[in-house]
């Protein structure tokens, strides 16, 4: 059986040139960065070209680069740190209904210790209400949290028009950039942010290692204490190979950003247009061109999504119904509910995202079996005669 991954916004493979670069530091080079003999020095040095690596990436300084564990440990330590560091100066936080669970779980949790939280709606393809938040921005206001594209439908958010909204005001502007790094232009000075959050196996890295942007002069507060790694923002061993995986794949991306997107945008835009020719009563979800290159988001109406999921993963393609992070769960996507998607396509929804190394072959047979499977279910729906 031939098997297709077209879950992309999932995780990612590791890259060969990626895993090439780390083996070295499993092995040879295992020193701890923080040592001062020999070993030690290796990996100092590795962590500090590393660190030069990712911030080449994103058009920014090295040392506005701190190592983490992934996005949601970031978008923890952009949120909680910000909020903590400028409390005295005001409790509000603006953020969107859309946004990853790692930042509405984060922001719920500091609405529980006192701070307040305005949620921004969105419109029916997922753009940012701009004047509902402009209108929300007070004198307390202290953090702006924005995703830079969404993580389920791939709607890209104008985050340099929230800067200009924003511009000589004492205000911390913080993007989710997990999915966007690697796909499409995320360079932190066009963009106008303060705070970036990154994670490396979205983009052909391991798992297990990101990276937080903190422009020079924006304070926030470490939520963990103990040495004075990451120049004290966040304390323990850094993971070498995981870091120096994650840089490699930094550069990568960057080199091939143009051919990679372009590629994706075309099997994108092809298998949008094949589902709709194929397929009756679907929907695509998200932003028809203001979108990810590699995200297709579609409805069907009166087919359950997890049904589809299970059927084309029989016949070993892999795709998901929503967000990873949340695909388990049997509520209603909060993204799909927050763009009033209609009851008949709610639970519908399938997120293919594709990749640097899928081809036009593997989505031709992919559309073929997704309308033998969406023919198959609506056959034994009960609403089979509307459809």
């Amino acid at each position: 059986m031939k098997r297709i991954y077209l879950d992309h916004s999932a995780t990612t493979h590791v890259d060969t040139r990626v895993l090439e670069a780390m083996l070295p530091y499993f092995t040879e080079k295992f020193g701890n960065a923080s040592s001062l003999h020999s070993f030690g020095q290796e990996a100092a040095e590795a962590l500090a070209q590393s660190r030069e690596q990712v911030a080449a990436a994103l058009g920014a300084a090295p040392l506005e680069i701190f190592f983490t564990s992934g996005g949601t440990e970031s978008d923890n330590m952009a949120i909680k740190g910000a909020a903590y560091m400028h409390s005295p100066q005001g409790r509000h936080i603006i953020t969107s209904v859309i946004e990853h669970p790692a930042v509405l779980r984060t922001c719920e949790e500091l609405e529980r210790e006192g701070f307040e939280v305005t949620y921004v709606p969105v419109d029916g393809e997922g753009i940012l209400d701009m004047q509902f938040l402009e209108d929300s921005i007070r004198d307390d206001t202290i953090l702006i949290s924005i995703m830079h594209a969404n993580n389920e439908i791939g709607t890209i958010q104008p985050i340099n028009e929230i800067n200009e909204l924003i511009s000589g005001r004492k205000i911390i502007l913080h993007t989710d950039a997990v999915q966007s790094v690697g796909k499409i232009p995320t360079d932190v000075n066009e963009l106008g942010v303060d705070m970036l959050s990154i994670s490396s196996h979205k983009l052909h890295g391991p798992k297990g290692v990101g990276a937080l942007y903190v422009r020079s002069g924006v304070n926030i507060r470490p939520l963990v204490q103990g040495g004075g790694h990451e120049r004290g923002l966040r304390p323990g061993t850094e993971n070498i190979p995981g870091i120096v995986g994650f840089a490699k794949a930094m550069s990568i991306a960057k080199e091939q950003l143009k051919e990679d997107s372009m590629h994706m945008q075309h099997l994108r835009d092809s298998m949008i247009e094949k589902i709709r020719n194929k397929i009756a009563h679907v929907m695509l979800n998200g932003h028809e061109k203001k979108r990810l290159p590699n995200n297709v988001n579609m409805s069907f109406r009166h087919v359950e999504g997890e049904s589809l999921l299970m059927l084309l993963d029989m016949n070993g393609v892999a795709v998901s119904t929503g967000s990873a992070c949340s695909s388990t769960s049997q509520k209603a996507s909060h993204v799909l509910t927050a763009i009033d998607l209609g009851v008949d396509y709610i639970h519908g929804s399938l997120r293919f995202t594709l990749g640097r190394e899928n081809t036009m072959e593997e989505i031709d047979h992919v559309v073929n079996l997704l309308e033998e499977a969406v023919m198959k279910l609506r056959q034994i729906s009960p609403f089979e005669e509307d459809v």
